[in-house]
């Protein structure tokens, strides 16, 4: 794995040069890409969500398209359509901006709820539908989606499923007082994502994904996963929990992230870590829950609190007492 770890580093080192004093949300990024789940970014306008996208697909090396919603965006704007062809006498096939491996969806919300549908197929089957005609999408593929939570006027709520689609759900947040400063000084004369150079492959990426599903998981670290998740789904305040597809976006997005952190097993901390953004924007609140409040942030605190973190055998000790 240590091939996959050198890896991992030159793209966060490639991107963090870039997205100034944001590895935190540069390694979660990351995570959920080698995981091979989209990622919602939710912030104000101007915060670097879109220079986080583009400088992860150049670092990546993977084809690039950029979707921006407007209320007047048609699905076939998306996914493509079938064309006549006057020459040929025979329709074809034209493919949409959808059809690329790292996409980024820019203002989702702004999207009517007819063609925020046309993300729900190729998101979780990497497939879409044409006319009773199937295309695979290319791989890798993932989607990147921003939305902007203080604006009303033009947009249209996300409906549970396609939330629910979304691997994990990242707040940029502003940058601090010293890295701001950094940030007008590398802008000077040129956009610093003008200079982000390939630092892997379209075919290593998948390498690495692959090699991440290798990275060992403890039978209690499952468990402790599923405990935290169950959580959700008694909570008074909660009207409706977390799906499975919670509990395995918890899983995939810890072995990332053990990788990322030079480990080939999970730990507690780095399911604790992935926590809130893996299952906080998949909680739908009761309305007295709203009208005090209290947010699905708050809850996720109080859950991680609350359930006891498991005692860890390790994969050597395992391994022995399998023997």
């Amino acid at each position: 794995m240590e091939g996959a770890r050198a890896a991992c580093r030159r793209v966060m080192d490639s991107v963090n040069r870039v997205v100034i004093g944001k590895e935190v949300q540069v390694e979660l990024a990351l995570s959920a890409l080698l995981s091979q789940g989209h990622m919602l970014v939710e912030d104000v306008p101007g915060v670097g969500k879109t220079t986080l996208t583009k400088a992860l697909a150049k670092s990546v090396g993977c084809s690039f398209r950029r979707i921006q919603c407007t209320p007047d965006l048609l699905p076939s704007d998306i996914i493509g359509a079938s064309i006549y062809n006057q020459r040929t006498e025979e329709f074809e096939f034209r493919p949409g901006p959808i059809m690329a491996q790292i996409v980024l969806v820019d203002e989702i919300n702004r999207a009517s709820p007819r063609t925020q549908a046309a993300f729900l197929e190729c998101m979780e089957e990497r497939q879409i539908t044409v006319e009773r005609v199937t295309y695979t999408m290319p791989r890798p593929f993932w989607v990147m989606a921003t939305q902007s939570p203080i604006e009303y006027q033009g947009t249209f709520s996300l409906p549970e499923t396609q939330v629910d689609r979304f691997f994990i759900r990242l707040h940029m947040g502003y940058p601090a007082f010293e890295d701001e400063v950094n940030i007008l000084e590398q802008q000077r004369e040129v956009h610093p994502i003008e200079e982000v150079t390939q630092a892997i492959g379209a075919e290593e990426l998948l390498e690495v994904q692959n090699i991440v599903k290798q990275v060992y998981v403890d039978v209690l670290v499952r468990e402790y996963m599923v405990r935290l998740v169950e959580a959700t789904r008694r909570h008074p305040a909660i009207q409706l929990g977390a799906s499975p597809r919670g509990s395995l976006a918890l899983f995939r997005g810890a072995q990332a992230l053990a990788l990322l952190r030079g480990r080939d097993y999970i730990l507690p901390d780095d399911v604790k870590a992935l926590t809130e953004v893996a299952l906080a924007h998949r909680l739908n609140l009761t309305p007295s829950a709203k009208m005090k409040g209290i947010t699905s942030e708050k809850i996720i605190d109080e859950i991680v609190s609350n359930v006891a973190v498991p005692g860890f055998q390790g994969p050597r000790k395992a391994a022995i007492e399998r023997q």
